[in-house]
């Protein structure tokens, strides 16, 4: 144990000693004689002294460049601990986290264990600080999965345990900033899956321990950037004995028997059941065998709703279990280059989504729209090869609500299929079912908001001629003298101010016009009148007025 020593310095005064040089020579003599016994005598007191926790965590121990905080049941890193700490021992507690920018003071750390505590995820960044570190212990938290750039800032790690946790898989470029690390322990997680960059990077690295996982398989694109492999685990994983396992019993007769231990050499398969128990060295490459997927969908072609949600299976057979993905084909338009196919996460709309469920190849779309319109496509692949079946989803445009029926497949160069609507269509049937209704409501308020205004405009005009006027306005008057009848030579036509008609008799007028008489006055003497025809006689019509 080291300890901060506390060293005390004593000196003499000259001027409390006498003046006389004889009695200072004896004295000199004294002290030098007793020098010896009084430095043993501090050097065992200042052993005896309690170790110094200046700048020491609360309840933790500090050794020079060495702090001891294990098994204190802290829930958090203790705040407090010296910036100069290169060891930190942080075991068998109850983090659950790492606070951002908990560990930016301690720049200096070289070794930093973790194990035994509770953390469930590592934050991009966690250990940006951490330039200097050359050991680090994650083993036994509960990690389900690391996030790329959990590890950045590592540049000099050498040996990282990661052991005892919950990791399923490990994705790539997972420890692409770990260049020296030499040493990664992976066993006793449930790692079933392992990309294949997931160990891109690790150019330096010698052992790599696997051992205890779910593996059922390994591809030779993973190992392949562990140039500098020395020691390889892979024992105790549920093995599935396959083609796409050759590679590997071929590598570790060949080569790779210098990276295994004769334990390690023992790589028993799971499966397929009638090579279970047996260790794959021991198997030919004629017994591994895949067997191609086929791909089955029906129905092939369906009509949906606006805002329905659809399933769509698609059965997938074949040795190892194939690996179903439903894709939508990007739609080819006139002077666009042909598109990849998009992924099922693809959410085609703001109004709509897609989820794929590659475990049981169903195709889930819920509150569709018109971009979801369009061919998709199922694939199912494995280690044998890969197979793809077409579907092709309709959108019913109509306001009916149709059952959803399949179709048979069109036959090549058919007419009859129904024309989509582009998204950016403006067609009234192209709109939802909310807007259609909104817009039907619109339009029939205003036709009877028109046809009670032209009610109530005949309405008002048959009340206006139906009410009396004032007073003589549309009458005839006629003056009447009451000097007898008249005729109606007699009658004379008037027009008020207003435009009205009048006829008023002039009783200075004669009864009959004189239009005859005076005809007869200006014939030739001797001639009859009117050659001899003879006159009606005058006939006077009476008007009582």
């Amino acid at each position: 144990m080291m300890f901060f020593p506390v060293v005390c310095l004593i000196t003499p005064f000259s001027n409390t000693l006498p003046e006389n040089k004889p009695s200072l020579q004896r004295v000199s003599r004294e002290m030098a004689q007793g020098v010896p016994a009084l430095l043993l005598l501090l050097l065992l007191r200042l052993l005896s002294l309690p170790p110094c926790t200046a700048g020491c965590p609360a309840d933790c121990r500090c050794y020079s460049t060495t702090v001891e905080c294990g098994a204190l049941q802290l829930r958090v890193v203790p705040p407090g601990i010296p910036p100069g700490t290169q060891t930190l021992f942080l075991q068998d507690n109850s983090i659950a986290g790492l606070e951002p920018g908990i560990l930016a003071p301690l720049a200096a750390l070289r070794h930093l264990y973790l194990h035994n505590n509770s953390l469930r995820a590592l934050e991009p960044g966690a250990f940006r600080a951490q330039s200097r570190l050359l050991e680090l212990a994650l083993t036994g938290n509960r990690l389900r999965g690391l996030r790329l750039g959990a590890f950045i800032g590592l540049a000099q790690l050498r040996v990282l345990y990661l052991a005892g946790n919950q990791l399923v898989q490990l994705l790539d470029f997972t420890f692409l900033h770990l260049p020296r690390l030499q040493e990664l322990h992976l066993q006793e997680n449930s790692i079933a899956l392992l990309e294949d960059q997931a160990l891109a990077g690790l150019s330096s690295l010698a052992l790599l321990d696997l051992s205890r996982n779910q593996l059922g398989t390994i591809s030779r694109e993973t190992l392949q950037p562990l140039a500098s492999l020395q020691v390889l685990r892979l024992t105790e994983n549920p093995w599935r004995c396959d083609c796409a396992l050759h590679w590997l019993g071929a590598w570790i007769k060949e080569g790779g028997q210098r990276l295994l231990s004769s334990r390690d050499k023992k790589i028993m398969c799971a499966e397929p059941p009638r090579l279970a128990l047996q260790s794959l060295l021991d198997i030919s490459g004629s017994s591994l065998i895949c067997i191609p997927p086929s791909v089955h969908v029906e129905p092939l072609e369906v009509m949906a709703n606006l805002g329905e949600d659809l399933r769509i299976a698609c059965q997938a057979s074949g040795y190892p279990q194939p690996l179903v993905t439903w894709r939508k084909v990007a739609q080819l338009r006139e002077g666009q280059p042909r598109a990849q196919a998009q992924p099922e996460g693809w959410a085609p709309g703001s109004g709509g989504n897609a989820a794929s469920d590659t475990g049981s190849g169903m195709l889930f779309l819920t509150n569709i729209t018109l971009a979801h319109a369009g061919k998709y496509e199922c694939e199912a692949s494995n280690a044998g090869g890969a197979a793809r079946m077409p579907f092709q989803l309709l959108v019913n445009l109509s306001q009916q609500q149709l059952q959803l029926a399949p179709r048979p497949p069109l036959a090549a160069g058919s007419g009859g299929h129904e024309p989509l609507h582009e998204e950016s269509s403006m067609a009234f049937r192209a709109l939802g079912l909310a807007t259609q209704t909104a817009i039907a409501a619109a339009i029939t308020l205003l036709a009877l908001t028109a046809l009670l205004l032209a009610t109530l405009i005949c309405r008002r005009r048959r009340r206006r001629k139906k009410a009396p006027g004032p007073p003589g306005e549309g009458a005839l008057f006629v003056n009447d003298y009451s000097d007898g009848p008249c005729t109606f030579a007699q009658l004379e036509e008037l027009r008020d101010e207003r435009g009205h008609e009048m006829f008023v008799i002039d009783r200075s007028k004669p009864l009959f016009a004189e239009g005859p008489a005076e005809a007869a006055e200006g014939a030739e003497p001797g001639l009859g009148p009117a050659q001899g025809l003879p006159l009606q006689p005058p006939t006077a019509y009476e008007i009582h007025c």
